[in-house]
Protein backbone atom coordinates (compact mmCIF):
# COMPACT_ATOMS: atom_id res chain seq x y z
CA UNK A 1 0.00 0.00 0.00
CA UNK A 2 1.56 3.28 -1.12
CA UNK A 3 1.89 5.98 1.51
CA UNK A 4 1.02 9.54 0.46
CA UNK A 5 1.67 12.64 2.54
CA UNK A 6 -0.74 15.47 1.72
CA UNK A 7 0.27 18.92 2.92
CA UNK A 8 -2.89 20.95 3.55
CA UNK A 9 -6.18 19.98 5.14
CA UNK A 10 -8.42 22.24 3.06
CA UNK A 11 -10.75 21.28 0.23
CA UNK A 12 -8.09 19.94 -2.15
CA UNK A 13 -6.16 17.98 0.46
CA UNK A 14 -9.18 16.47 2.21
CA UNK A 15 -10.83 15.54 -1.09
CA UNK A 16 -7.68 13.80 -2.27
CA UNK A 17 -7.33 11.96 1.04
CA UNK A 18 -10.89 10.66 0.68
CA UNK A 19 -10.40 9.59 -2.93
CA UNK A 20 -7.03 7.90 -2.32
CA UNK A 21 -8.15 6.03 0.79
CA UNK A 22 -10.98 4.45 -1.16
CA UNK A 23 -8.57 3.44 -3.90
CA UNK A 24 -6.19 1.49 -1.69
CA UNK A 25 -3.64 4.14 -0.74
CA UNK A 26 -2.58 5.18 2.77
CA UNK A 27 -2.84 8.99 2.95
CA UNK A 28 -1.63 11.20 5.79
CA UNK A 29 -2.69 14.85 5.97
CA UNK A 30 -0.51 17.45 7.69
CA UNK A 31 -2.20 20.78 8.42
CA UNK A 32 -0.51 23.86 9.88
CA UNK A 33 -3.66 25.01 11.70
CA UNK A 34 -4.48 23.38 15.06
CA UNK A 35 -7.80 22.15 13.65
CA UNK A 36 -10.16 22.66 10.75
CA UNK A 37 -9.99 26.24 9.53
CA UNK A 38 -13.24 28.11 10.15
CA UNK A 39 -14.59 31.09 8.28
CA UNK A 40 -13.93 31.97 4.68
CA UNK A 41 -16.17 32.88 1.82
CA UNK A 42 -19.02 31.02 0.22
CA UNK A 43 -17.60 28.78 -2.50
CA UNK A 44 -19.13 27.29 -5.63
CA UNK A 45 -19.25 23.70 -6.83
CA UNK A 46 -19.87 23.94 -10.54
CA UNK A 47 -20.03 21.83 -13.66
CA UNK A 48 -17.82 18.76 -13.58
CA UNK A 49 -17.00 19.36 -9.90
CA UNK A 50 -20.62 18.46 -9.11
CA UNK A 51 -19.93 15.01 -10.57
CA UNK A 52 -16.88 14.68 -8.31
CA UNK A 53 -18.95 15.48 -5.23
CA UNK A 54 -21.64 13.04 -6.38
CA UNK A 55 -19.10 10.26 -6.81
CA UNK A 56 -17.83 10.92 -3.29
CA UNK A 57 -21.39 10.51 -1.99
CA UNK A 58 -21.60 14.10 -0.77
CA UNK A 59 -23.96 15.72 -3.26
CA UNK A 60 -27.14 15.43 -1.19
CA UNK A 61 -25.36 16.72 1.92
CA UNK A 62 -23.91 19.65 -0.02
CA UNK A 63 -27.34 20.55 -1.36
CA UNK A 64 -28.77 20.54 2.16
CA UNK A 65 -26.31 23.18 3.41
CA UNK A 66 -26.22 25.33 0.28
CA UNK A 67 -26.93 29.04 0.53
CA UNK A 68 -30.52 30.16 -0.13
CA UNK A 69 -30.08 33.63 -1.56
CA UNK A 70 -33.16 35.33 -3.02
CA UNK A 71 -31.13 37.98 -4.87
CA UNK A 72 -28.85 40.96 -4.42
CA UNK A 73 -28.78 44.76 -4.38
CA UNK A 74 -26.14 47.07 -5.80
CA UNK A 75 -25.63 50.15 -3.63
CA UNK A 76 -24.16 53.57 -4.27
CA UNK A 77 -21.44 54.96 -2.01
CA UNK A 78 -24.05 56.18 0.49
CA UNK A 79 -25.77 52.80 0.72
CA UNK A 80 -28.75 53.59 -1.49
CA UNK A 81 -29.98 50.83 -3.78
CA UNK A 82 -29.34 51.60 -7.43
CA UNK A 83 -30.02 48.19 -8.91
CA UNK A 84 -31.28 44.78 -7.84
CA UNK A 85 -31.56 41.26 -9.20
CA UNK A 86 -33.65 38.28 -8.20
CA UNK A 87 -32.13 36.16 -10.96
CA UNK A 88 -28.44 36.08 -10.05
CA UNK A 89 -25.84 37.13 -7.49
CA UNK A 90 -22.20 38.01 -7.98
CA UNK A 91 -21.12 35.25 -5.62
CA UNK A 92 -22.98 32.32 -7.17
CA UNK A 93 -24.19 33.33 -10.62
CA UNK A 94 -27.71 32.45 -11.76
CA UNK A 95 -29.96 31.38 -8.90
CA UNK A 96 -31.75 28.83 -11.09
CA UNK A 97 -28.48 27.07 -11.91
CA UNK A 98 -27.79 23.51 -10.82
CA UNK A 99 -24.48 24.67 -9.31
CA UNK A 100 -24.13 24.70 -5.53
CA UNK A 101 -22.93 27.58 -3.38
CA UNK A 102 -22.04 26.75 0.23
CA UNK A 103 -19.68 27.94 2.92
CA UNK A 104 -16.10 26.80 2.58
CA UNK A 105 -16.03 25.60 6.18
CA UNK A 106 -19.09 23.41 5.61
CA UNK A 107 -17.49 21.67 2.65
CA UNK A 108 -14.23 21.10 4.55
CA UNK A 109 -16.19 19.72 7.51
CA UNK A 110 -18.05 17.31 5.25
CA UNK A 111 -14.82 16.04 3.70
CA UNK A 112 -13.15 15.70 7.10
CA UNK A 113 -16.05 13.70 8.53
CA UNK A 114 -15.72 11.27 5.63
CA UNK A 115 -11.97 10.79 6.19
CA UNK A 116 -11.17 11.23 9.89
CA UNK A 117 -11.75 7.58 10.84
CA UNK A 118 -9.39 6.07 8.28
CA UNK A 119 -7.00 8.90 7.36
CA UNK A 120 -4.23 10.12 9.64
CA UNK A 121 -4.36 13.88 10.33
CA UNK A 122 -1.43 15.79 11.81
CA UNK A 123 -2.89 19.10 12.95
CA UNK A 124 -0.73 21.95 14.21
CA UNK A 125 2.30 20.81 12.23
CA UNK A 126 4.01 21.56 8.93
CA UNK A 127 6.74 20.32 6.63
CA UNK A 128 10.19 21.87 7.04
CA UNK A 129 12.27 19.78 4.61
CA UNK A 130 11.88 17.18 1.86
CA UNK A 131 14.60 14.80 0.68
CA UNK A 132 13.44 12.60 -2.19
CA UNK A 133 15.26 9.89 -4.12
CA UNK A 134 14.32 7.10 -6.53
CA UNK A 135 12.66 5.01 -3.82
CA UNK A 136 11.00 7.35 -1.32
CA UNK A 137 10.82 10.81 0.22
CA UNK A 138 12.04 11.62 3.70
CA UNK A 139 9.99 14.39 5.29
CA UNK A 140 10.92 16.56 8.26
CA UNK A 141 8.26 18.31 10.31
CA UNK A 142 8.16 21.20 12.74
CA UNK A 143 7.02 18.91 15.56
CA UNK A 144 6.61 15.30 14.44
CA UNK A 145 9.59 13.00 14.00
CA UNK A 146 10.94 12.58 10.44
CA UNK A 147 9.11 9.99 8.34
CA UNK A 148 9.33 8.50 4.87
CA UNK A 149 6.52 8.43 2.32
CA UNK A 150 6.21 7.07 -1.19
CA UNK A 151 4.66 10.29 -2.51
CA UNK A 152 4.13 13.88 -1.33
CA UNK A 153 1.29 16.14 -2.49
CA UNK A 154 1.40 19.89 -1.92
CA UNK A 155 -2.21 20.98 -1.43
CA UNK A 156 -1.19 23.84 0.83
CA UNK A 157 -2.55 26.83 -1.02
CA UNK A 158 -1.30 30.01 -2.63
CA UNK A 159 1.68 30.25 -0.27
CA UNK A 160 2.56 26.56 -0.54
CA UNK A 161 5.47 25.35 1.58
CA UNK A 162 5.85 22.23 -0.56
CA UNK A 163 6.12 24.33 -3.72
CA UNK A 164 8.77 26.54 -2.14
CA UNK A 165 10.84 23.59 -0.89
CA UNK A 166 10.72 21.58 -4.13
CA UNK A 167 10.24 24.10 -6.95
CA UNK A 168 11.64 27.40 -5.66
CA UNK A 169 10.50 30.75 -4.26
CA UNK A 170 6.91 31.90 -4.57
CA UNK A 171 7.81 35.00 -6.58
CA UNK A 172 8.89 32.74 -9.45
CA UNK A 173 5.30 31.55 -9.94
CA UNK A 174 2.91 34.08 -8.39
CA UNK A 175 1.25 36.67 -10.60
CA UNK A 176 -0.37 39.49 -8.65
CA UNK A 177 -3.73 40.61 -10.07
CA UNK A 178 -3.71 44.12 -8.62
CA UNK A 179 -5.94 43.72 -5.58
CA UNK A 180 -6.47 42.13 -2.18
CA UNK A 181 -9.49 40.52 -0.56
CA UNK A 182 -10.39 40.28 3.10
CA UNK A 183 -13.10 37.96 4.39
CA UNK A 184 -14.52 38.00 7.89
CA UNK A 185 -17.72 37.32 9.79
CA UNK A 186 -19.97 39.56 11.87
CA UNK A 187 -23.38 39.57 13.48
CA UNK A 188 -26.17 40.41 11.04
CA UNK A 189 -26.21 44.10 11.90
CA UNK A 190 -27.84 44.89 8.53
CA UNK A 191 -30.77 42.50 9.14
CA UNK A 192 -30.32 40.94 5.72
CA UNK A 193 -32.73 38.12 4.88
CA UNK A 194 -31.10 35.75 2.35
CA UNK A 195 -30.17 38.85 0.37
CA UNK A 196 -26.74 40.09 -0.66
CA UNK A 197 -25.58 43.70 -0.91
CA UNK A 198 -22.66 44.92 -3.02
CA UNK A 199 -21.02 48.32 -3.01
CA UNK A 200 -18.05 49.94 -4.72
CA UNK A 201 -16.43 53.11 -3.43
CA UNK A 202 -13.42 54.27 -5.43
CA UNK A 203 -10.78 51.55 -5.52
CA UNK A 204 -12.47 49.49 -2.79
CA UNK A 205 -15.73 47.65 -2.40
CA UNK A 206 -17.46 44.78 -0.69
CA UNK A 207 -20.08 42.10 -0.91
CA UNK A 208 -22.04 41.11 2.19
CA UNK A 209 -24.20 38.01 2.51
CA UNK A 210 -26.13 36.54 5.44
CA UNK A 211 -25.42 32.94 6.48
CA UNK A 212 -26.39 30.52 9.26
CA UNK A 213 -30.09 31.22 9.00
CA UNK A 214 -29.48 34.97 8.63
CA UNK A 215 -27.83 35.15 12.07
CA UNK A 216 -24.38 35.98 10.70
CA UNK A 217 -22.79 37.99 7.91
CA UNK A 218 -19.86 37.03 5.73
CA UNK A 219 -18.15 40.16 4.49
CA UNK A 220 -15.82 40.09 1.49
CA UNK A 221 -13.95 43.38 1.24
CA UNK A 222 -11.65 44.03 -1.70
CA UNK A 223 -9.31 46.87 -2.52
CA UNK A 224 -6.95 47.64 -5.35
CA UNK A 225 -3.27 47.56 -4.49
CA UNK A 226 0.05 46.40 -5.76
CA UNK A 227 1.91 43.79 -3.71
CA UNK A 228 2.03 44.92 -0.09
CA UNK A 229 5.32 44.91 1.77
CA UNK A 230 4.48 42.75 4.75
CA UNK A 231 4.15 39.23 6.11
CA UNK A 232 0.99 37.50 4.83
CA UNK A 233 0.81 35.57 8.12
CA UNK A 234 0.96 38.70 10.31
CA UNK A 235 -2.73 38.99 11.18
CA UNK A 236 -2.36 42.20 13.19
CA UNK A 237 -0.67 43.97 10.30
CA UNK A 238 -3.31 42.70 7.88
CA UNK A 239 -6.16 43.79 10.16
CA UNK A 240 -4.66 47.26 10.40
CA UNK A 241 -4.22 47.43 6.63
CA UNK A 242 -7.84 46.42 6.04
CA UNK A 243 -9.14 48.71 8.79
CA UNK A 244 -7.37 51.69 7.22
CA UNK A 245 -9.05 50.93 3.89
CA UNK A 246 -12.47 50.33 5.42
CA UNK A 247 -12.29 53.64 7.26
CA UNK A 248 -12.35 55.51 3.93
CA UNK A 249 -15.79 54.16 2.98
CA UNK A 250 -18.80 56.46 3.15
CA UNK A 251 -21.30 53.79 4.20
CA UNK A 252 -21.07 51.57 7.30
CA UNK A 253 -17.34 52.23 7.70
CA UNK A 254 -17.51 52.19 11.50
CA UNK A 255 -19.32 48.89 11.92
CA UNK A 256 -17.37 47.19 9.15
CA UNK A 257 -14.07 48.31 10.65
CA UNK A 258 -15.12 47.13 14.11
CA UNK A 259 -16.12 43.76 12.65
CA UNK A 260 -12.76 43.36 10.91
CA UNK A 261 -10.93 44.00 14.20
CA UNK A 262 -13.10 41.60 16.21
CA UNK A 263 -13.70 38.73 13.78
CA UNK A 264 -12.11 35.47 14.99
CA UNK A 265 -11.99 34.20 11.39
CA UNK A 266 -10.38 37.27 9.81
CA UNK A 267 -8.59 36.54 6.52
CA UNK A 268 -6.79 38.71 4.01
CA UNK A 269 -4.61 37.85 1.04
CA UNK A 270 -3.63 38.96 -2.41
CA UNK A 271 -5.66 38.23 -5.51
CA UNK A 272 -3.02 36.26 -7.37
CA UNK A 273 -2.57 33.31 -9.67
CA UNK A 274 0.05 30.57 -9.64
CA UNK A 275 1.35 29.71 -13.09
CA UNK A 276 3.89 26.91 -13.50
CA UNK A 277 5.32 24.95 -16.39
CA UNK A 278 5.26 21.74 -14.34
CA UNK A 279 3.31 20.67 -11.26
CA UNK A 280 5.49 17.68 -10.38
CA UNK A 281 9.11 16.97 -9.58
CA UNK A 282 10.31 13.52 -8.61
CA UNK A 283 7.88 12.04 -6.09
CA UNK A 284 6.23 15.37 -5.32
CA UNK A 285 3.19 16.88 -7.05
CA UNK A 286 1.09 20.01 -6.51
CA UNK A 287 -2.71 20.14 -6.29
CA UNK A 288 -5.21 22.99 -6.29
CA UNK A 289 -4.10 26.51 -5.39
CA UNK A 290 -0.55 25.33 -4.68
CA UNK A 291 -0.03 24.47 -8.33
CA UNK A 292 -2.60 26.50 -10.25
CA UNK A 293 -4.40 29.02 -8.06
CA UNK A 294 -6.93 30.86 -10.22
CA UNK A 295 -7.75 33.42 -7.47
CA UNK A 296 -11.21 34.09 -6.00
CA UNK A 297 -11.83 36.36 -9.00
CA UNK A 298 -12.32 33.23 -11.10
CA UNK A 299 -15.00 31.74 -8.88
CA UNK A 300 -13.55 28.34 -9.74
CA UNK A 301 -10.93 27.62 -7.08
CA UNK A 302 -13.09 25.02 -5.33
CA UNK A 303 -14.02 23.29 -8.56
CA UNK A 304 -10.36 23.17 -9.64
CA UNK A 305 -9.45 21.63 -6.28
CA UNK A 306 -12.14 18.95 -6.44
CA UNK A 307 -11.60 18.05 -10.08
CA UNK A 308 -7.82 18.08 -9.64
CA UNK A 309 -8.09 15.68 -6.70
CA UNK A 310 -10.24 13.29 -8.73
CA UNK A 311 -7.99 13.39 -11.79
CA UNK A 312 -4.83 12.89 -9.70
CA UNK A 313 -6.32 9.98 -7.76
CA UNK A 314 -7.51 8.32 -10.95
CA UNK A 315 -4.14 8.81 -12.61
CA UNK A 316 -2.35 7.11 -9.71
CA UNK A 317 -4.72 4.14 -9.84
CA UNK A 318 -4.50 3.75 -13.61
CA UNK A 319 -0.71 3.94 -13.49
CA UNK A 320 -0.64 1.21 -10.85
CA UNK A 321 1.21 3.58 -8.53
CA UNK A 322 3.93 4.59 -11.02
CA UNK A 323 4.14 8.24 -10.07
CA UNK A 324 6.00 9.31 -13.20
CA UNK A 325 3.26 8.04 -15.50
CA UNK A 326 0.52 9.25 -13.14
CA UNK A 327 1.86 12.77 -12.71
CA UNK A 328 2.35 13.20 -16.45
CA UNK A 329 -1.20 12.04 -17.12
CA UNK A 330 -2.58 14.30 -14.40
CA UNK A 331 -0.90 17.34 -15.93
CA UNK A 332 -1.93 16.42 -19.47
CA UNK A 333 -5.59 16.16 -18.48
CA UNK A 334 -5.79 19.10 -16.09
CA UNK A 335 -3.80 21.82 -17.83
CA UNK A 336 -6.40 22.80 -20.50
CA UNK A 337 -9.07 22.87 -17.78
CA UNK A 338 -6.88 25.05 -15.55
CA UNK A 339 -6.06 27.45 -18.38
CA UNK A 340 -9.72 28.11 -19.20
CA UNK A 341 -10.65 28.59 -15.55
CA UNK A 342 -7.74 30.90 -14.76
CA UNK A 343 -8.80 33.07 -17.71
CA UNK A 344 -12.13 33.77 -15.98
CA UNK A 345 -10.33 35.94 -13.42
CA UNK A 346 -9.01 38.40 -15.98
CA UNK A 347 -11.73 38.35 -18.63
CA UNK A 348 -13.67 41.28 -17.18
CA UNK A 349 -11.54 43.36 -14.77
CA UNK A 350 -13.71 44.76 -12.00
CA UNK A 351 -16.61 42.41 -12.72
CA UNK A 352 -17.55 38.76 -13.26
CA UNK A 353 -16.74 36.76 -16.37
CA UNK A 354 -19.54 36.20 -18.85
CA UNK A 355 -22.02 33.42 -18.22
CA UNK A 356 -20.94 31.79 -21.48
CA UNK A 357 -17.28 31.71 -20.42
CA UNK A 358 -18.12 30.26 -17.01
CA UNK A 359 -20.29 27.55 -18.57
CA UNK A 360 -17.55 26.61 -21.01
CA UNK A 361 -14.82 26.57 -18.38
CA UNK A 362 -16.66 24.65 -15.68
CA UNK A 363 -17.46 21.79 -18.08
CA UNK A 364 -14.18 21.69 -19.97
CA UNK A 365 -13.03 18.27 -18.79
CA UNK A 366 -14.42 14.75 -18.61
CA UNK A 367 -13.89 12.64 -15.50
CA UNK A 368 -14.02 9.43 -17.52
CA UNK A 369 -11.07 9.50 -19.86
Amino acid sequence: MQTVLISGGGIAGSALAHLLRHRGFAPTVVERAPGLRRGGQAVDIRGVALDVVARMGLLEQAQQVRTRMRGMSLLDTDGNEIERSTEATYSSGRLDSGDIELLREDLVQMLYERTRDDVEYLFGDSITALDQDERETQVHFTHAAPRTFDLVVGADGLHSTVRRLVFGPEEDFAHHLGSYVSIFSADNFLDLDNWQVWLRDGDAGFGIMPVRGNTELRIAFGFQSGPLDGDHRDTDWLRQTVANRLATLRWEATRLTKSAWEAPDFFCDAMAQIRMERWSHGRTVLLGDAGYCASPLSGQGTSLALVGAHVLADALVQADGDHRIAFARYEERMRPFVTLNQALATENPGGPASEESVTRAKNAISLDH
